[in-house]
């Protein structure tokens, strides 16, 4: 059975979606070097501690060993994404994804391993997508990059130690990102309307991410190809100085981005210094979010100027998610829209894509 899948490869994390399933898993994209570790005590998910031997044609190094996610995000040694990469063609992503959907696999419904079977084999039909600027000239390198077959071992990792599952992923659907987001927000499940000045308006987005800012414009679910835009601008700049800054000032090393985004999340703003009592990073973190904001407010606005059609604008991503206080108080006047649960919709739009995609081959078939 070939199961279809959303997953948006985002250079904060990956973030993944199967048909039929109302639960995303969420994998922070980072990546460490993986050993022999010792475990004195296992971990309580197999997400916690993802040691994974991952296989494909598609790598740089054919095979690697490798700890990916919350386990590697500690690591001293990690590595998260940077201003220089593209998801299209890097290989931590391509890790990532892959561990992400192998993972998925195995722990989905119908799972169980047949008697005598060497591995798992999991078929897939995928819908993803690229920031504005990286996808006219990278979405059929990216593509090729993600279909064809792919092995990823678990090695320590808790419950799921020592199966190998064999990746098949027949067909990789590839949209822009935030046009996808806006395809989530105007349908329903079933793909029909369920917005309708979503639908046939002239809508703009602004997504942020970690790494890049997109600006598609979709008129019609249509994108506007002279309007539409990307900036080589995210959160991780910011996180970066705030880190830091945090370091210089309290002698506090946070050891990525990922373990400062969960402290900010949860409100957490108070650390502990060695031999020094505590200290409040509120003051950092307001500085910078609150230039982060400023920036994006004026990039909006810019965007609007230019093309005044646009009926209203959405703040959407995980980057959005985080400053959404801070670029209200920035906005002043200028309206903006955001929605819950915004850092999932542009996975569940690929999801949705990706299904009427499929939708649309079966009935030109007959």
């Amino acid at each position: 059975m070939v199961r279809l899948a959303g997953i948006d490869i985002g250079n904060d994390s990956v973030k993944l979606i199967v048909n039929g399933s109302s639960e995303p898993i969420i994998i922070p994209n980072v990546v460490s070097p993986g050993y022999d570790r010792l475990v004195l005590q296992e971990e309580d998910s197999p997400l916690k501690a993802l040691d994974v031997m991952v296989y494909s044609p598609k790598l740089k190094k054919k095979s690697v060993r490798t700890f990916v996610g919350l386990i590697a995000s500690e690591d001293q040694d990690n590595a998260e994404q940077e201003e220089t990469d593209n998801k299209a063609t890097s290989d931590q992503s391509l890790i990532v994804a892959l561990t992400a959907l192998a993972y998925a696999g195995v722990m989905g419904a119908g799972a169980a391993r047949e008697p005598g079977q060497a591995a798992d084999e999991i078929e897939y039909v995928i819908g993803t997508g690229l920031p504005v600027r990286t996808y006219a000239k990278f979405h059929q390198a990216f593509e090729e990059r993600l279909v064809g077959e792919h092995e990823v071992s678990f090695l320590s990792t808790p419950k799921l130690r020592g199966r190998t599952v064999r990746l098949v992923i027949r067909r990789a659907i590839i949209s822009v990102e935030g046009a996808a987001a806006l395809f989530n927000m105007a349908t329903n499940d079933n793909l029909q309307v369920r917005d309708e000045e979503l639908y046939y308006g002239c809508i703009g987005i602004c997504e942020m991410g970690a790494l890049t800012t997109d600006f598609p414009v979709v008129k019609r679910m249509s994108i506007d190809n002279q309007f539409s835009t990307g900036e080589q601008l995210g959160l991780a700049s910011y996180l970066d100085s705030i880190i830091r800054d945090v370091e210089d000032e309290f002698g506090y090393r946070f050891p990525s981005r990922t373990k400062l985004v969960q402290r900010i999340r949860r409100g957490e703003y108070i650390i502990q210094r060695v031999g020094e009592g505590q200290a409040d990073i509120r003051p950092i973190v307001d500085t910078y979010f609150g230039r982060a904001a400023q920036k994006i407010v004026d990039l909006i606005r810019k965007r609007w100027k230019k093309y005044p059609d646009i009926q209203c604008f959405y703040v959407l991503g995980g980057g959005a998610a985080a400053l959404k206080p801070y670029i209200l108080e920035a906005a002043d006047s200028m309206r903006l829209r955001f929605i819950e649960n915004s850092e999932l919709q542009n996975v569940e739009g690929y999801l949705k894509l990706a299904r009427n995609k499929m939708n649309q081959m079966e009935a030109s078939s007959f």
